[in-house]
């Protein structure tokens, strides 16, 4: 899902044939050298065809809205952060080349470096340096004490507000989620480090410039952030639903686990477990998007990739997730034990870098420090497209002339009628719960069976590109219905021994269905064309059954067990 909103590419009616692997993906190609005021988007015959130009040299990373407005990063001098990556303020300029917001983001405590992402709702993330005090660290229980000052990094929303302002609707820090296991007297204090992977050892190759965060993307179905950190060679996954506040805790969100790592893969030691280190420096870590082969994996960059002869590489995991979570046996890494597919590019490239995934199975690929951009169809290594930016260049991606042209439709929501949900209108629907594609699901409306958290993904006549909606919390519970008032259903008796008879005022009833779900909203048993409903396994307590006639929209009514 690369920067899954602003790099989402054509629906799958607009796939080119899988077979057609020597065909390039067709686009225009966006780029910017860095320190260049200039940005440029070229055809896959190489020519120019648009000139963006700013204030001030880009940082890092140029992407592009739907709609074709400009976001890039931009280089603001700061006498206490510098290095590779630096930024400090973040610019959108639209297709007509008028600045139409900076932010900057630059003082002696915090500065924003290196990747950003564009939100669903035109918000944008940035990766922000924070540095603390020796005092701070010694209190975090850092044991670094030739440290004066070591840069955290923490990430924000932002909200463009005035064409220089901006607010920060939501925030996470990693200093909120560290643990140590020498002080015991320090409240982040455990005894494992490998029994917290959740939390990042303060102790692990503390220095000044500690993590170096440098690839954030996002994923709307999921609401989760992946991140990349090139001085800890991992990649992260952490909860976007929560609150600021529940980001600063270990709960809330639909995860249930507040800020903390939901998922980390890359380098096991680094939570003190067993296993290869497959990451040496990495990049761009995102999610590669639906339409595409192999999409809900994650995908990075990693520059020290292969050793003889040395090359980078681009990296595929499938990561083991359970709805809003990821499994880990206690004690060990996580899963996969290594890359489920490799890419090895043409050349070594120390630093920056990034690769994205096409639908036709193409993969475009850029050697940032020479500068070189190249794609590749899904069987071979050798170039069908390149261009060579002349100067740096951090990341570039490709986007369809549809995306950039056409005005992407409003964000969809969702609302209940009855037992339904409802999408706003659009010209093609789909429907998740918790995170994963829920299969026929493809009306305005869909009736649900079960508690979750629901997602509605729609186009419009252009379908240039997929629009998410916010998740909606659903809860059986909160919906249920007495059977005798809607349907002319009565469930007796009721609170019950363990028996529950059905008595209907239907006539030829050809298909009856009852689905039990439990207090929370979880399914515990169902049974098709019975009349007599035996809960007797169950244990004490409060129960919700839909009941179905010849499947029409299920009815519910509680009911209580009391053996």
């Amino acid at each position: 899902m690369r920067k899954f909103i602003t790099k989402t590419m054509l629906l799958m009616s607009a796939m080119v044939s899988l077979n057609a692997f020597a065909q390039q993906w067709n686009g225009l190609t966006l780029y910017g050298v860095q320190n260049n005021t200039s940005v440029l988007l070229v055809d896959t015959n190489g020519t120019t065809v648009k000139t963006f130009s700013g204030t001030g040299g880009t940082g890092y990373s140029t992407y592009l809205e739907p709609g074709g407005t400009l976001v890039r990063s931009i280089k603001v001098n700061n006498s206490t952060f510098n290095g590779g990556g630096a930024c400090g303020a973040v610019q959108k300029i639209d297709y007509n080349n008028n600045v139409i917001w900076t932010y900057t983001v630059s003082s002696s405590t915090q500065y924003s470096h290196h990747d950003h992402c564009v939100m669903p709702n035109g918000n944008v993330l940035l990766i922000v340096y924070e540095a603390k005090t020796q005092a701070e660290l010694a209190a975090a229980g850092g044991t670094n004490t030739s440290l004066s000052t070591i840069w955290s990094e923490k990430i924000i929303e932002v909200q463009p507000l005035t064409a220089t302002t901006g607010t920060v609707v939501w925030e996470w820090h990693v200093w909120d989620h560290l643990v140590q296991n020498v002080n015991s007297s320090k409240a982040n204090y455990q005894t494992s480090i490998v029994d917290h992977p959740e939390l990042l050892n303060i102790n692990y190759k503390s220095t000044k410039d500690w993590m170096h965060m440098n690839g954030i993307d996002y994923n709307p179905i999921l609401d989760q952030i992946v991140l990349s950190s090139h001085n800890l060679n991992e990649w992260y996954i952490i909860d976007h639903s929560t609150t600021t506040a529940q980001a600063a805790t270990h709960s809330g969100g639909n995860s249930g686990k507040g800020g903390d790592f939901l998922y980390r893969w890359g380098n096991p030691a680094a939570y003190g477990a067993t296993g290869t280190k497959i990451l040496n420096v990495t990049h761009d870590a995102h999610w590669i998007p639906e339409g595409v082969p192999n999409a809900g994996r994650l995908v990075g960059y990693n520059n020290g990739g292969q050793t003889s002869p040395q090359r980078s590489t681009i990296d595929q995991i499938d990561v083991p997730r359970s709805g809003y979570n990821y499994t880990i046996t206690p004690g060990s890494a996580f899963t996969p034990g290594t890359y489920n597919s490799r890419t090895v590019c043409t050349a070594y490239n120390s630093n920056m870098g990034n690769s994205e995934q096409f639908p036709n199975g193409n993969q475009l690929i850029c050697l940032a420090t020479s500068g070189t951009i190249y794609e590749i169809a899904p069987t071979s290594t050798t170039a069908i497209w390149s261009k060579s930016a002349g100067g740096s260049v951090a990341q570039a991606h490709r986007y369809t002339t549809c995306y950039i042209n056409n005005t992407p439709p409003a964000i969809p929501s969702i609302s209940v009628s009855g037992n339904d949900l409802t999408s706003t209108p659009a010209t093609t629907y789909q429907w998740y719960m918790n995170g994963d594609i829920i299969s026929g699901a493809t009306s305005q409306n869909y009736t649900p069976t079960q508690s979750g958290v629901y997602v509605v993904r729609i186009t419009d006549a252009n379908g240039c590109v997929y629009r998410y909606s916010p998740g909606y919390n659903y809860s059986i519970a909160t919906l249920v219905k007495d059977l005798a008032e809607t349907t002319g259903i009565t469930l007796f008796p009721n609170p019950t021994q363990g028996i529950v008879d059905i008595d209907m005022d239907y006539q030829n009833v050809t298909n009856l269905k009852v689905v039990i779900f439990d207090v929370v909203g979880k399914e515990v048993m169902s049974f098709e064309n019975h009349s007599r409903i035996d809960i007797t396994s169950l244990p004490n307590g409060v129960y919700t059954f839909a009941v179905s006639i010849d499947g029409k929209r299920p009815a519910y009514k509680k009911v209580i067990l009391n053996q």
